[in-house]
């Protein structure tokens, strides 16, 4: 089978390659799918680039969420047969830049029905990601206020259809018009174009949108700028979420502003909480699981890009070009 392989770390994403890989046979509880569609995130960027905070062993293949269809099983397998459709959890193992792959029974999940192969490969880790920060996390209520940074994004997206769902008044910012577009479809109540808007402080716009009170939860997997700004916007008792750092840049928090302003930084890693309380855990995925099944969620593909030009998708990425996900077809 065809699979892209990254063979050695660098900054450039090129080092990862299109090869020819033989898969071992199965173990008695893997199953074997055809791989139909594979996610591509900010994180398989990192990993390249041996700057997440997982560092798989190399050689390795890319990629940790694919959808597609039961081709094999082994010999003690009971809840797959050929033919199913599955996901897969978001797995640090990776694997899913490939043609097939042979993964344990238990990492794979029912496709939900009304999602294509594509959206299939994109909901999981991304309204995992938003139904465990705006519910765990910050106990986000019917009424409060969401803002969301990077709203085009698929962590960002997600939050703003989970925060519509909780029924909170959601503004989402973004970079350009044309993304803020699609977040505007995807329910949110006011949109920031903070690529105008910044040099003035969106900050301003949040607090005109709030009668001055900013947001209660702000949700933000940008960092950098972006965070700083936000701790000037949040209301009292207000949760600030801390999701990641697409900007590039680790900011600081100067801590007289909790304090003054009485809110909250609050760290989200969503596979770590369900790793760590696994009851809890499933119950958040048959959450997110029960949404995509009951059409209530609505996964954005951006663009659907073969296999073999993967660096092209994570290029996007990279680019800041993508509105929701971009996922590799085989």
């Amino acid at each position: 089978m065809r699979a892209m392989v990254v063979n050695e770390n660098s900054e450039d994403i090129s080092v990862m390659r299109l090869e020819e890989v033989k898969l071992p046979p199965l173990d008695k509880n893997q199953v074997r799918v055809k791989i139909r569609a594979a996610a591509t995130q900010f994180p398989d960027i990192l990993m390249i680039q041996e700057k997440y905070q997982y560092k798989p062993p190399l050689p390795y293949i890319p990629g940790t969420e694919f959808a597609g269809d039961v081709i094999g099983v082994g010999s003690e397998v009971s809840q797959w047969k050929v033919g199913d459709a599955v996901v897969t959890g978001l797995s640090l193992n990776g694997g899913g830049y490939a043609e097939e792959i042979n993964v344990h029974e238990r990492v794979l999940y029912r496709k939900p029905t009304p999602l294509s192969y594509s959206q299939a490969c994109s909901y999981r880790s991304a309204y995992l990601t938003a139904q465990v920060s705006l519910i765990c996390r910050a106990n986000l209520q019917a009424g409060e206020t969401l803002l969301v940074h990077g709203s085009a994004g698929g962590v960002g997206l997600a939050a703003v259809e989970v925060g519509k769902l909780l029924g909170a008044k959601v503004i989402g910012t973004a970079s350009s018009d044309k993304k803020l577009e699609i977040v505007k479809e995807y329910g949110a109540d006011h949109i920031i174009n903070y690529g105008t808007d910044f040099k003035k402080g969106f900050r301003l716009k949040v607090k005109e949108l709030t009668d001055q009170q900013g947001a209660d939860v702000i949700y933000d997997p940008v960092g950098g700028d972006v965070f700083d700004e936000s701790i000037r916007c949040i209301a009292w008792n207000g949760r600030l979420l801390v999701i990641g750092f697409t900007s590039g840049r680790i900011p600081t928090a100067p801590v007289n502003m909790p304090l003054i302003k009485g809110f909250s930084i609050v760290g989200v890693r969503a596979g770590e909480y369900g790793r760590r309380d696994k009851v809890k855990g499933r119950e958040n995925i048959a959450m997110v699981d029960d949404w995509a099944e009951q059409g209530k969620i609505n996964p954005f593909v951006h663009a659907e890009i073969p296999l073999e030009n993967a660096h092209e998708a994570l290029r996007m990425i990279q680019n800041r070009e993508v509105i929701g996900r971009v996922v590799l077809v085989m």
